[in-house]
């Protein structure tokens, strides 16, 4: 399975401390600010840079984390990192701080995480986490983020009375934005899946954003990435085969929480590993009609030009924003009630939230996300 670590922010100019050497490397790692935009004629706030190496540089400035951070209460915890509460000490402002062990990472871990740092840096998008300071120091890094209050989106549609085609769409559309934007930048996510959209906060559904960047990675070509890695389930068949690919891949991801969003179960789902994978590298699913007789033809095209095995053939961002279902009248989107489907998102969100209960991390290496002995399922 893949592994998340959400994080979001926006902070003043933020001091790093002095660069120290990473073992394992050739280069020094070291972090960096780089100013990012406020309100005019304001002052701009610094985010990260990366050497030509990959490494983290320097900040400006040399302060020590806790010259400029106060810790707080703990947010979250993952394989590698606990995220906590922080404040700035002169702005008093509030963020989310990624708390990177390192003695807990690999090589290949390290290299995964100055791949997120590099990536994120250049972002800024209003639906997607802003990256805006890194520490690093003799025994963890630190990534200053925004704090997300308002958790994941998918628990916040089964509190829904109510839920129909248009507020789906409006979900769908949001997402297309952000990973096109990402695909501008020759980024490609790969691991979307519904733990990684949050909200901002707990009053505004709108305000979505799409997290965890740990697989992300650069795309140098058209099908010039090799790394098998994803959550099964969400996982693009060309990845399965173990051909190269690129951006395209997340657009399969998308397909399969479209089908989702709008039927209120995976297209493919099995408890047999094996079989999943089958179904995925096939394409094999289908609309069944007690969830989507009611569904509009239009929604199920898009996710028909998604769940396209060739990636050649399959819709980019670009293609599925100009679908006729993302462009379709409001209102007459807002009569399809999805009510039947709003019980079966329910009950596919309560499974999906006991596997991440009660499971464990499948593999110490981050870059394994499908996990150690995954290739023994394919056949």
């Amino acid at each position: 399975m893949g592994i998340c670590n959400s994080t979001e922010a926006a902070p003043p100019p933020v001091a790093a401390p002095a660069p120290a050497s990473t073992k394992g490397t050739k280069a020094k790692a070291k972090t960096s600010t780089k100013p990012a935009s406020s309100s005019k004629g304001g002052s701009k706030t610094k985010t990260p840079k990366s050497s030509k190496n990959g490494l983290v540089e320097g900040s400006s400035t040399g302060k020590h984390f806790n010259d400029v951070y106060k810790i707080g209460k703990k947010l979250g915890e993952g394989a590698f990192s606990v995220v906590k509460e922080g404040e700035h000490r002169t702005t008093h402002k509030s963020f989310a701080i990624k708390i990177v062990t390192k003695a807990k990472l690999s090589k290949e871990d390290e290299v995964a995480l100055k791949d997120e740092i590099d990536v994120l840096k250049d972002f800024d998008h209003k639906h997607i986490i802003r990256l805006y300071d890194v520490f690093e120091e003799p025994q963890h890094y630190y990534m200053i983020t925004e704090k997300m209050t308002g958790g994941e989106l998918f628990d916040r549609i089964v509190q829904k009375s109510y839920y129909n085609e248009n507020e789906a769409r409006d979900t769908v559309e949001i997402l297309l934005q952000a990973i096109h934007y990402c695909h501008k930048k020759k980024v490609a996510h790969r691991d979307l899946k519904p733990e990684n959209l949050l909200l901002t906060s707990d009053s505004d559904d709108s305000d979505i954003k799409l997290a965890d960047f740990g697989f992300a990675k650069k795309v140098k070509g058209p099908k010039t990435l090799t790394t098998q890695c994803g959550t099964p389930g969400y996982v693009a068949a060309e990845i399965l085969e173990g051909k190269p690919y690129d951006t395209q891949s997340d657009m399969w991801s998308i397909g399969v929480i479209v089908y989702i969003l709008l039927g209120g179960y995976p297209p493919f789902i099995e408890q047999n590993q094996r079989t999943l994978f089958r179904k995925i590298r096939k394409g094999t699913y289908e609309f069944h009609e007690e969830y989507w007789g009611q569904v509009s033809e239009d929604a199920k095209d898009l996710i028909r030009n998604l769940l396209v095995v060739d990636p050649d053939n399959r819709y980019t961002a670009g293609d599925a924003l100009k679908n006729k279902w993302i462009g379709a009248d409001r209102k007459t989107l807002a009569s399809l009630d999805l009510g039947i489907n709003l019980a079966q998102i329910k009950k596919f969100n309560a499974k999906r939230k006991f596997k991440a209960a009660v499971s464990t991390v499948m593999a110490a290496n981050k870059m394994q996300s499908l996990g150690l002995d995954f290739r023994k399922n394919l056949d």
